[in-house]
């Protein structure tokens, strides 16, 4: 699973060699997503392709893709585990890993404290609406995310909706146990398919 950092990852553009940027760039990104990304886990991870893999192109699709699909089998959550390894990427290495997870972490943190404080005021349908309204922006960036994905790993229609149909009975399945094989069986074809792809490409 190659999720290394694409050729032409130079502030310059240039073309042939990693030119990865440092913890100090990594902390400024981050620091501005932690502070303008509003949800959950699910929200974070479209927020982390929209800025760094659609606008910053500090990794490709298919390399963001393999990232979150790995961190998806760590136990925790997944989007500080992609934002951790994303910051590895590009900030060479354990500083720019810590610098991404400190700078995303203590807005939010900062930001709960603060409201914690202020949480007898903070009622009433202006609140109400103002939280609302984070929501269907949370859920918007969310669904833009999966399209995008959609659409560049998955381009043939069929395929795609297969694959939709499949996480569909997935996540409705009742049965813990049913929906456990399925996943067993997603991985076990998920495997099968690496397998395949490297015969006909050694080199990878």
């Amino acid at each position: 699973m190659d999720v290394s950092l694409p050729a032409n990852s130079g502030e310059d553009g240039s073309e042939g060699s990693v030119v990865r940027g440092s913890p100090g760039e990594v902390f400024r990104v981050f620091l501005k997503l932690g502070v303008t990304s509003f949800g959950g886990p699910i929200a974070h991870l479209g927020y982390f392709r929209d800025e760094l893999v659609v606008r910053r192109k500090w990794l490709d699709e298919t390399a963001y893709a393999d990232l979150v699909a790995l961190c998806q089998f760590l136990p925790g959550p997944a989007s500080s585990q992609v934002g951790f390894s994303l910051g590895v990427l590009r900030g060479n290495g354990l500083l720019g890993g810590l610098a991404a997870w400190f700078a995303f972490t203590m807005p939010s943190a900062v930001i709960l404290f603060a409201f914690a404080m202020s949480a007898a005021a903070f009622t009433g349908p202006v609140a109400e609406g103002f939280l609302h309204g984070l929501k269907l922006v949370a859920v918007a960036v969310v669904a833009q995310a999966i399209w995008g994905m959609t659409r560049t790993l998955t381009p043939d229609r069929a395929p795609r909706v297969s694959r939709l149909s499949r996480s569909r009975s997935l996540y409705f399945s009742p049965d813990r146990l049913g929906r456990s094989q399925r996943l067993r069986s997603a991985l076990v074809r998920a495997f099968g398919s690496a397998r395949g792809k490297a015969r006909r490409f050694p080199g990878i």
